[in-house]
């Protein structure tokens, strides 16, 4: 496996997440998620975005991180907030996403986040069960769907 930093609006990241998006909307029954986000909101030093390649060049996995700080939508200074993390249906119970999360984690670090932020949602068991195997704790609700029932939030200091 091959991790690499790439932009948010790459075509291999493009095509990553049009598959966790369709995923969502199967899970929930609706559009995928809507949370706003841009292309810039990955770039260095506020932020960056991962894809693990397999041995053929394919891309696997993904995931990103973006800095926020104190804003109305329950965010504090300092925070690295997960997006987008994701691993293929095939690839899946191999250890890509604990490895691409410690990567993250150790970016936002780097880059001098504090605070590691997620918000996942009830019907990813999958998800909840790697946030809090690794470190994760319910925090207070922040982003967009912090007003919805399925939403929680995570938070692991860095």
């Amino acid at each position: 496996m091959h991790i690499r930093r790439v932009s948010f609006d790459h075509p291999d990241a493009m095509k990553l997440n049009d598959q966790v998006q369709a995923e969502y909307a199967v899970r929930y029954g609706d559009d995928g998620d809507a949370t706003p986000m841009a292309a810039t909101d990955f770039d260095p030093p506020n932020g960056t975005y991962l894809i693990a390649y397999d041995e053929h060049g394919s891309p696997v996995a993904s995931g990103g991180w973006r800095a926020q700080d104190a804003n109305d939508e329950g965010n504090l200074d300092g925070d690295a907030e997960l997006k987008r993390m994701y691993v293929i249906e095939q690839m899946r119970g191999r250890g890509l996403a604990r490895r691409i999360l410690a990567a993250l984690e150790e970016d936002a670090r780097a880059a001098g986040r504090v605070r590691m932020v997620l918000e996942t949602g009830t019907k990813q068991p999958e998800a909840i069960a790697l946030y809090t195997s690794s470190g994760y704790e319910p925090c207070a609700k922040f982003g967009y769907y912090r007003h919805h029932e399925s939403s929680r939030c995570f938070a692991k200091r860095l």
